[in-house]
C-alpha cells in the first residue's frame, strides 16, 4: 500500500490536491457565512412567533437511555493486510459505532480496540457480486473477466461488506443467514443513525450548514436530491470535495494504475481513501476555524435582530413583494403545467410504506405492551415487572424488533418521477421516515413507562396492575395515533416540497435567476448579514407550491386515508399533567422494581484505585444489552484466505461449528427465540456509558424547511470518517492513528 501511495500520491499531486480542496472549500464557507446570519434571524424570529403546530400527545425522553449496548457478538472480518479473515468480538454502543476488539477477553480486560467505524455514508451489500459489481463501475476499464480472480473471495456464502464511494471498505462474513440478517439489521441501524450525523437541537449551525450545501450545490446547477448528504458536517463538506475531485483525480491517475483489473481496482480504493481522509482533515481545519469565527461574532449579530427585529422583518416583507410580482406569473403557469398534476401520485407513493410502517409500529408495541402484561399475570406478577420494563424501556433501540417496521419503507418507489423530478434516490425518504418510526416508537413506551410508574405509586395487587397495564395501553396508543397523524403529514409536506422545489428552481432558473442581482439594492445594508435575496426568492417560489401541497394533503386527511387525521381534529389537554411528569427524575426499572442491587458511582479518574476499579468492573457487567449474538471465539472458518483447509481432525464442517456455536449460545445468553419473543434482555459484562440527547419529536427534512458522555469503551468521534485504529496502552485519544504498510503513522 506504502509503495501505491507514494507513486501516485507524491508530493506534487498532494499539493495539488491540497489547492484543489482548499478553493471548494472557500467557496463553500462562503456560502456558509452567508447563510449563517440568515438562520440565526430565522431561529430568534420562531422563538417570538411560534410555530401553531399541534401540541404532541406523547412525552418524549429528555434524558437518554445511557450505558446500553445495542448489539455484541463475534463476526470474521477480512484484513487486507495480511489477507487473511479473523473472528473479532464486535459491539455496538448507544452512538451505534461499530467497534472491533481482538477478542471478546481484549474488551474485558479493556484494551483499547482496533476500530471503530462511523457508518455515515456506506450501503450494506449482502452478496460478492453486488460487490464486484460496484467496484467494476468504480474504475472504467477494470471489469475483471470470469476467468479471473476477483478483489475478495467469502469462505462462506453469508457476507456483509460496508461500501463507499470514497472511503475505504470494510468485509465481514457470518456463518448462517440468521446471524447475516441480524448483523445487517443492526449494521443498517448504524448507518441510518449515523447519516443523521447532524444534531435535531441545532438551530442555526445547522440550518446554515445545510442551506449553504444545496446553494453551492445549485450554483453549479446540481439540483435535486443528493445522497452523500449524510454525517456531521465535516463528512458531508468531504463528500461534497470528493465529488468535484474524485472524476479529475480518476481520470488522471487510472491509466497510470499497473496490474490486473482486479490489482488496479485494489489500488484505486486504496488512493481514494488516502484522498478522502486528506480532504477530511482540511475540511475539518476549515469549517472549525470559520465557525468559531461566526460563534464569535454572533452575540452582536443577536443584539442587532432583538433591536431591529421589527425593522428586518418589514424589510424582507418588502423585498419579498417586489421579488413574488416578477416571478410570479412565470412560477403559477410552472407549477400548474409540471408539478400540480403529479402532486397526488407523489404523495400516494409516500403515503403507503410510511403509513404502513407506523402501523407496524402500533401493532409492535400493542404486542409487547400485551405480552408483559400476560407474563405479569402468569408468571412472575409484580415482582418481575422491573425486567419487564427494562426490556421494554428500549424496545425503540431493539435492530431486530423494530426491522419489520423499516422494511415497510423499502417498497417506496417514485416509478416514473424520479427521473422527472432528479430525484436521485429515494433513500433520503426512507431513512427519515425510518427515524420518525424510531423515535414515535420510543416516545410511546416513554409515555406508557411514565404513566404506569405513576400509577404504581397507589400500591396497586397483581389484578389492578394489570387493569392499569390495559387501561394506560389503551391511552398511550391514542395519543400514538394522533401524534403519528401529525408526524406523517408534516413528513409527506416535507418530503413533496423536497421533491418539486429543486425542479421548479431549476425550471425558473434560465429566466430569473439572472434578474435576482437588481433586487439587492431593497436591502439595506445594516440588515444585508439577514436578508438574502437568493433565499427569499426561494420562499416565494416555495409559497406558488405550497397551496397545492397543503390541500393534498388535507383531502388526504378528510378522506380518512392510512389513518390521518384532519386538521380540525385537535386533542386540547386530554392530560393537563401529563407533561408535568416528564420532568421528573428519569425511572431506572432495574434498581426500583427488579430488587437489584444498589448503583454503581462514577468514577472521574483516570487511574482508578482498587475501589473505583472494583466499581467500573461492576459497571461492565452490569451493562444491559438490547440484543446480541454470541459465538464462539475459538472457531474458525471453513477456510481462510491464504491457508490450508482445516484438517479432519480439526473443525472441518460447518455442522460441528454450529454444534459448537450452539452449545456457546445456551451457556452464556437466552436463546434466540427468547429474544425475538421478548424474553429478559440478558445482563452483559460489558459496559457502555455513552451519553446522547435525545431528539424531540417533529424534526423537519433538512433540505426545504416550511417557510417562515467514566470509562467506556471509545465512541465513534463525531469528527471522524472512518476506522479508527488504537494506539497502544491506554484509552485511544479522540483523533487516532492508522498504519500504513509503511509502518508510518498517519493521523486520522
Amino acid at each position: 500500500m506504502g509503495d501505491v501511495l507514494s507513486t501516485h500520491l507524491d508530493d506534487a499531486r498532494r499539493q495539488h490536491i491540497a489547492e484543489k480542496t482548499g478553493k471548494i472549500l472557500t467557496e463553500f464557507l462562503h456560502f456558509y457565512e452567508d447563510q449563517y446570519g440568515v438562520a440565526l434571524f430565522n431561529s430568534m424570529r420562531h422563538e417570538i412567533e411560534g410555530t401553531g403546530l399541534p401540541q404532541a400527545q406523547l412525552l418524549w425522553r429528555k434524558v437518554p437511555l445511557d450505558e446500553r449496548i445495542i448489539f455484541s457478538g463475534n463476526l470474521f472480518q477480512y484484513q487486507e493486510d495480511n489477507k487473511k479473515w479473523r473472528n473479532r468480538f464486535s459491539l455496538v454502543p448507544h452512538n451505534y459505532g461499530l467497534i472491533l476488539y481482538e477478542n471478546k477477553v481484549a474488551y474485558e480486560r479493556q484494551v483499547p480496540p482496533r476500530a471503530v467505524i462511523n457508518s455515515a455514508g456506506y450501503k450494506i451489500l449482502t452478496s460478492v457480486d453486488q460487490y464486484l459489481e460496484l467496484v467494476g463501475n468504480s474504475l472504467p476499464g477494470t471489469t475483471s473477466k470470469s476467468s479471473s480472480a476477483p478483489i475478495l473471495k467469502c469462505p462462506t456464502q453469508f457476507p456483509l461488506i460496508l461500501w463507499h464511494p470514497f472511503a475505504r471498505h470494510y468485509y465481514f462474513c457470518m456463518m448462517t443467514e440468521a446471524e447475516q440478517d441480524k448483523w445487517q439489521a443492526v449494521l443498517q441501524d448504524c448507518i441510518r443513525h449515523c447519516n443523521n450525523g447532524i444534531p435535531e437541537n441545532s438551530k442555526v449551525e445547522g440550518p446554515a450548514f445545510t442551506d449553504a450545501i444545496r446553494m453551492y450545490r445549485q450554483s453549479k446547477e446540481l439540483y435535486g436530491t443528493w445522497e452523500m448528504l449524510c454525517g456531521n458536517e465535516v463528512q458531508i463538506l468531504s463528500n461534497l470535495v470528493m465529488e468535484e475531485l474524485g472524476p479529475e483525480l480518476k481520470a488522471e491517475l487510472a491509466p497510470r494504475l499497473k496490474g490486473k483489473p482486479q490489482e488496479r481496482q485494489r489500488q484505486w480504493i486504496q488512493i481514494s481513501d488516502a484522498v478522502y481522509r486528506m480532504v477530511y482533515e482540511q475540511a475539518k481545519a476549515h469549517f472549525e476555524a470559520v465557525l468559531s469565527k461566526l460563534q464569535q461574532a454572533r452575540p452582536a449579530m443577536e443584539a442587532v435582530i432583538r433591536t431591529d427585529m421589527d425593522q428586518i422583518i418589514t424589510s424582507k416583507e418588502h423585498l419579498a413583494s417586489k421579488i413574488r410580482a416578477f416571478i410570479l406569473p412565470k412560477a403559477e403557469v410552472c407549477v400548474r403545467n409540471h408539478v400540480q398534476p403529479y402532486i397526488p401520485s407523489i404523495l400516494e407513493a409516500l403515503m403507503v410504506p410510511t403509513s404502513q410502517g407506523f402501523t407496524e409500529v402500533r401493532d409492535v408495541f400493542f404486542k409487547e405492551v400485551t405480552d408483559m402484561n400476560l407474563n405479569v399475570i402468569n408468571e412472575g406478577g409484580i415482582d418481575k415487572l422491573g425486567e419487564y420494563m427494562e426490556k421494554l424501556s428500549q424496545l425503540a433501540y431493539h435492530p431486530l424488533k423494530m426491522q419489520s417496521c423499516y422494511e415497510k419503507m423499502e417498497p417506496l418507489r417514485l416509478d416514473g418521477l424520479q427521473q422527472r423530478f432528479d430525484v436521485s434516490s429515494t433513500s433520503v425518504f426512507k431513512q427519515r421516515a425510518q427515524i420518525h418510526m424510531r423515535e414515535q416508537m420510543d416516545n410511546a413506551v416513554y409515555t406508557f413507562e411514565t404513566l404506569l410508574h405513576q400509577e404504581l405509586g397507589k400500591g396497586p395487587t397483581k389484578e389492578e396492575l394489570c387493569k392499569s397495564i390495559q387501561r394506560i395501553l389503551e391511552r398511550v396508543l391514542k395519543k400514538y395515533d394522533y401524534d403519528s397523524s401529525s408526524v406523517r403529514k408534516r413528513f409527506f409536506r416535507e418530503a413533496l416540497l423536497q421533491i418539486t422545489i429543486p425542479f421548479l428552481l431549476k425550471k425558473l432558473a434560465p429566466t430569473c435567476k439572472s434578474e435576482l442581482p437588481r433586487f439587492q439594492e431593497l436591502i439595506f445594508e445594516d440588515f444585508a448579514r439577514f436578508i438574502l435575496v437568493e433565499n427569499t426568492y426561494e420562499e416565494v417560489v416555495l409559497q406558488t407550491v405550497m397551496k397545492d401541497i397543503l390541500q393534498a394533503v388535507k383531502e388526504a386527511a378528510v378522506q380518512r386515508k392510512h389513518n390521518l387525521y384532519r386538521d380540525s381534529m385537535v386533542m386540547h389537554n386530554s392530560d393537563p399533567n401529563l407533561h408535568l411528569l416528564a420532568e421528573g427524575t428519569p425511572i431506572d426499572w432495574g434498581e426500583q422494581y427488579s430488587g437489584g442491587g444498589g448503583g454503581s458511582g462514577d468514577s472521574g479518574s483516570p487511574s482508578p484505585s482498587v475501589p473505583e476499579a472494583a466499581t467500573i468492573s461492576e459497571k461492565r457487567r452490569r451493562a444491559k444489552q438490547v440484543v446480541s449474538v454470541v459465538q464462539d471465539e475459538e472457531a474458525g472458518l471453513p477456510f481462510e484466505a491464504g491457508t490450508e483447509p482445516l484438517s479432519p481432525a480439526s473443525l472441518d464442517s460447518v455442522t460441528e461449528l454450529r454444534g459448537l456455536l450452539a452449545q456457546d449460545l445456551r451457556a452464556e445468553s437466552p436463546p434466540l427465540a427468547g429474544l425475538l419473543n421478548g424474553a429478559p434482555v440478558q445482563e452483559s459484562p460489558q459496559s457502555v456509558a455513552i451519553p446522547e440527547a435525545s431528539s424531540p419529536p417533529a424534526s423537519p427534512l433538512r433540505q426545504f424547511p416550511l417557510p417562515g458522555k467514566d470509562l467506556e469503551p471509545p465512541k465513534p468521534n463525531d469528527q471522524e470518517t472512518g476506522e479508527q485504529v488504537s494506539s497502544p496502552g491506554g484509552r485511544p485519544p479522540i483523533h487516532t492513528t492508522t498504519e500504513d504498510s509503511a509502518g508510518v503513522q498517519t493521523e486520522f
